[in-house]
């Protein structure tokens, strides 16, 4: 089976461990992969940093799992949630990844930017000046600002699909009273700015290459943080991942 990457959003990690107890970002979609049979690899980059600094740290990890395994000659899918797909995107295109990649699928990730980092960035980091001080604090918070939809049109000027690569992506979309009560205002945010979104990121912005479809979940459904709402009928998100490799594998990613 083709080694499977799950790679995290902006403030993601692999995973937290509490004593004996292990907290995963994407929780329990690992094991659902692991269990059909996929060598996985999970990264940990810089929560918030830069999508090139992150892209590094992700190719690093990637080639150091593979030696570890006896895979260093094969090539991986790699699924990244959110800024994630940022992330890989940049690798591809440019750090000499193509040979180690057969497919790229994104999850939810602003290919063209979110309104609500713009609502950010303008709101608490420019007004408020919360982005300055954590500079000045020595916090790097580069992944933030990349997630602008002025910087991710800048991005996407540079950063160019590779040839020798499938590119997939997936969408998700809640309604507003669907959605946590924390994330009420990023939602209408946007809602009025592209449509329909998952509470971060819209159905418009995460479109990228071959789309796989709109999963009915909110961006934190999207890695298992669910509210257990009566309103929920979408449930456990991982046999969603598992059906992605399904399609990959029936398109011919890998034998």
């Amino acid at each position: 089976m083709i080694p499977v990457v799950l790679h995290h959003g902006l403030f993601g990690y692999d995973e937290i461990k509490l004593g004996s107890k292990r907290i995963s970002y994407f929780l329990g979609i690992d094991k659902a992969i692991l269990d059909r049979g996929h060598p996985l690899i999970v990264p940990r980059v810089h929560p918030c940093g830069a999508t090139a600094k992150r892209a590094g740290q992700l190719k690093k990890t990637i080639l150091d799992q593979l030696r570890a395994m006896d895979r260093a000659s094969e090539r991986v899918v790699i699924i990244a949630h959110s800024l994630g797909g940022l992330d890989a995107r940049y690798m591809l295109s440019k750090l000499e990844m193509a040979d180690r990649v057969a497919a790229l699928v994104t999850i939810t990730t602003p290919h063209r930017g979110s309104p609500y980092a713009d609502w950010v960035v303008r709101n608490v980091g420019r007004r408020m000046g919360g982005l300055r001080m954590m500079q000045l604090l020595g916090i790097d918070v580069g992944g933030i600002l990349d997630l602008t939809t002025e910087n991710c049109s800048r991005f996407n000027d540079e950063i160019t699909d590779v040839p020798g690569v499938r590119y997939y992506s997936v969408s998700a979309a809640r309604p507003r009273n669907q959605v946590p009560a924390f994330a009420q205002h990023a939602h209408r945010t946007v809602y009025e700015a592209e449509g329909d979104n998952d509470a971060l990121v819209s159905i418009k912005s995460s479109t990228w290459a071959n789309h796989l479809g709109v999963w009915p979940a909110d961006h934190w459904h999207t890695i298992n943080r669910r509210r257990n709402s009566p309103r929920d009928t979408t449930g456990d998100i991982a046999p969603y991942y598992l059906g992605v490799l399904d399609q990959l594998k029936r398109q011919g990613v890998w034998n």
